[in-house]
């Protein structure tokens, strides 16, 4: 088969599109001939070193797509070959061909298109559990979405007004605010602005924001800052670098919380999956998630797919397409 790999650590010049060994189907697992690979910053800090990787080169990135069963283990009956599947946390994906264990196999709807599947699941998902189990979003409340115009940003900001929330997001340009403006988001603020005394202004009785979903990382403070007394930040990424250090005396004095999110504590089993993913698929049935148009490469095109997100100049999902 054909896979996007690379050998060394570096820019995206160390990506190569070259022919692989076939991968093993072994116990537990079905054989999928993708159709459609999402690509996510995992991905970009796995290519320069940030992540660990097992094992040994070539490597093989890519976690998340949908396609074709094309073999199942002889131990697996509940998936057929021929059904369409889905999966966000599969590692090997930057290929034409993936082993993929039968839990985390996610049964794709014939309504639902393969591009669709992987531009929303995983971001789907992390925005589901951060808006009904990190905090769970009430109508009235005030929130601050950082990163409004990203992939998971907008998703958040569709679900922040689907349950009544007042949504103020937060971007770096422009046309990243009138992507997140698109979105659903009641106004956007850029950050090269006084967000954090805008935002609090901007609240409906100015007393600031009831939670912020910091994304950034480095701006974990500037959100505490933002959100009332009582008020929650839920930080679950760090896209702009790592956060200082926390004083939980600041916690106490101010009363108010801190969460972290993480996608894989959220879900554990099939069944969590399935139903996380149930769930998305019907928000787009009735029209209360859209998902923006993604961009297309081919896997070939690796390179340029990844050079096109780390600028931070894309809005929405890219997806590389086998």
């Amino acid at each position: 088969m054909k896979a996007l790999v690379f050998y060394q650590f570096g820019d995206p010049e160390v990506l190569r599109y070259m022919e692989v060994p076939d991968p093993q189907l072994e116990p537990g697992t079905v054989m999928v001939r993708l159709k459609a690979v999402g690509l996510n910053f995992a991905d970009i800090y796995r290519r320069r070193g940030n992540y660990h990787l097992a094992g040994i080169p070539p490597y093989i990135l890519g976690y998340e797509g949908s396609g074709i069963v094309e073999q199942v283990a002889s131990d697996v009956t509940a998936i057929q070959v021929g059904e369409r599947i889905a999966f966000a946390d599969v590692p090997y994906a930057n290929a034409e061909l993936v082993a993929v264990p039968v839990e985390k196999a996610i049964p794709l709807p014939q309504d639902i298109t393969y591009a669709q599947a992987a531009s929303v699941l995983l971001q789907g998902m992390t925005a589901h559990y951060l808006v009904n189990d990190s905090y769970r979003i009430q109508s009235g409340d005030d929130m601050l979405v950082h990163a409004a115009a990203g992939g998971v940003g907008q998703i958040l900001v569709q679900f922040g007004k689907s349950k009544g929330a007042r949504v103020l997001g937060l971007t770096s340009s422009s046309a990243k605010r009138e992507a997140a403006l698109g979105a659903g988001a009641d106004e956007v603020l850029l950050y090269n602005q006084d967000w954090v005394n805008e935002a609090i202004r901007w609240s409906h009785d100015g007393n600031g924001m009831y939670v912020a979903y910091d994304s950034v990382g480095s701006t974990l403070m500037d959100s505490f800052a933002a959100v009332r007394t009582k008020g929650t930040v839920v930080f679950y990424g760090m896209a702009g670098g790592d956060p200082v250090f926390l004083d939980p005396r600041m916690l106490m004095d101010t009363s108010k919380t801190l969460t972290g999110g993480d996608l894989w504590n959220h879900v554990t089993t099939r069944a969590n999956r399935i139903e996380r993913a149930d769930a998305l698929f019907e928000e787009i049935r009735q029209g209360r998630l859209r998902i923006e148009e993604p961009k297309l490469f081919t896997l070939a095109e690796g390179a340029e797919a990844h050079r096109l997100l780390e600028s931070r100049t894309s809005t929405g999902k890219i997806l590389m397409i086998p």
